[in-house]
């Protein structure tokens, strides 16, 4: 089976590392060579990923049985609408679908009109003066968000990325300016997650629930960036999220889904909900219409059992085989290497010489970002995030460990959060979650073997379609 994948990031080296493991071959279609795509690809071509019609014309040209889309870009650009005009199967909803992402008023209002529960408070001002009438009204805290893509980065939230409202709204004010729409939206206080699922004609197949690290630095400090690393747990749930909130979660990315094909929008793809675990239970920060990065480095890490070519061509056409939903129980976790100042001032160029035989050795996965080859073992750090180390083992911590241990095979100038997946971090984010919803209830331990590596997990067997 060959399979097209569009995209040039880790994500994308991730989906391809899976691929290969079914024995695909791949092509790409990317504008930057990513040295661990090209060693699996078969072909690869210097594309524009949001060039619709030349991306199509390579699909033809090179006979892939089908497409998957790796970044938010090409979608909202209707990438898969040129591929399926094409008559190439392709996961990744159509350009109207995609607005579930590329559009957050298109998603607010979509959740609205169809009664969908889970979503905090919310406004989208149309002018600079309905900025100033809405921010007398709205209560504080509160966030700021720009309707289109951001690649994660453009969200301000109060009492982080700012303290006074007359700064939001100036910078509220600004994106209507210039031509784009904004939403104010109640900030609500809990662990965030991220659930992602398989989303066709035949129904939605969740995936592991992940823990994602959106700030720069230690303690989730400093500006907000696409991610610098996160987690999984080994029976598929999170130290701080019960099977109840999590299928609470699924039944909004479910309804989500349903909402879209009432209005007769086609969606054949990954559908990514962010969510936020408050003390009520599960609230939509938002849809992505792909696999997040850094998490489905995690999920795609997990899925080896399974024929993942034969499932990406399911999504692609329309129905699942549920058997081939198999996700390992190990839990792990991703810690991206990107160049000093990342996040504010990326200071691009660094060379990383990375031992990637002794680091596989290890127990940890290499995955290759933002970089350039430069040589045998040697990559050039861009201004992005360069290389994901990947660790795997029963508990979280373990495998966080494992990643701090491959770091002796890694020689460079570089950046990483060494607290992502640590004993301390995960008990703060479980006594967080404790207080937030029991706060005169007596301390209890962080659970951080969720099980004995032969008993079974404490979540229901495979994943299964929830609803159709």
């Amino acid at each position: 089976m060959r399979c097209l994948v569009v995209g040039g990031g880790a994500r994308e080296h991730a989906i391809g590392l899976a691929l290969a493991r079914a024995e695909a071959e791949i092509v790409v279609a990317s504008l930057n060579a990513n040295p661990g795509l090209e060693r699996l690809a078969r072909a690869s071509a210097r594309v524009d990923p949001t060039d619709a019609a030349r991306v199509a014309a390579l699909g033809r040209a090179q006979h892939v049985d089908f497409a998957v889309i790796g970044p938010e870009a090409p979608l909202a650009s209707g990438v898969a609408d040129a591929l399926r005009a094409a008559e190439i199967p392709t996961v990744g909803p159509d350009q109207s679908a995609a607005r579930i992402e590329s559009s957050k008023l298109f998603c607010r209002e979509l959740l609205t009109r169809h009664g969908i529960a889970g979503q905090p408070k919310w406004v989208a001002p149309e002018t600079p003066e309905d900025v100033d009438r809405t921010l007398v009204a709205f209560p504080a805290p509160f966030v700021v968000k720009p309707s289109g893509l951001t690649a994660g980065k453009g969200v301000w939230v109060q009492g982080s990325d700012f303290t006074d409202p007359k700064e939001a709204g100036a910078y509220a004010k600004s994106i209507l300016l210039q031509g784009g729409r904004v939403l104010l939206e109640e900030k609500v206080a809990g662990e965030e997650f991220s659930q992602m699922a398989f989303v066709t004609d035949s129904g939605v197949y969740p995936m592991p629930a992940v823990q994602d690290f959106k700030r720069a630095l230690e303690g989730d400090k400093g500006g907000n960036t696409g991610g610098m690393g996160s987690y999984s747990q080994r029976d598929h749930l999170l130290p701080f999220l019960s099977a109840a909130d999590r299928d609470r979660a699924l039944k909004i990315v479910n309804a989500a889904a349903a909402a879209m094909r009432a209005e007769g929008l086609s969606y054949r793809g990954i559908l990514y909900g962010g969510f936020m675990l408050t003390a009520e239970g599960p609230r939509l920060l938002e849809f992505n219409a792909r696999f997040g990065d850094p998490e489905g480095i995690n999920v795609l890490t997990l899925y080896e059992e399974g024929d993942f070519a034969e499932l990406l061509l399911g999504v692609a056409t329309g129905r699942v085989d549920p058997n081939l939903i198999q996700f390992r129980l190990r839990s792990t976790v991703v810690k991206y290497l990107v160049p000093p100042g990342y996040g504010d001032r990326p200071k691009p160029g660094g060379l990383l010489t990375l031992d990637a035989g002794a680091i596989e050795a290890s127990g940890v996965h290499v995955v290759y970002g933002s970089v350039d080859a430069v040589g045998p073992g040697t990559v050039r750090l861009g201004t992005s995030r360069g290389v994901a180390l990947v660790g795997e083992a029963s508990a979280i911590h373990e495998a966080g460990s494992r990643v701090e241990s491959a770091l002796a095979f890694v020689k460079g100038e570089y950046y990483l959060r060494h607290d992502i997946g640590t004993k301390k971090d995960l008990e703060a984010r479980w006594e967080h979650m404790r207080r937030l919803r029991a706060p005169n209830a007596k301390p209890s331990p962080l659970p951080l073997s969720v099980a004995p590596p032969d008993a079974p997990a404490s979540s229901a067997g495979p994943p299964e379609q929830l609803l159709s």
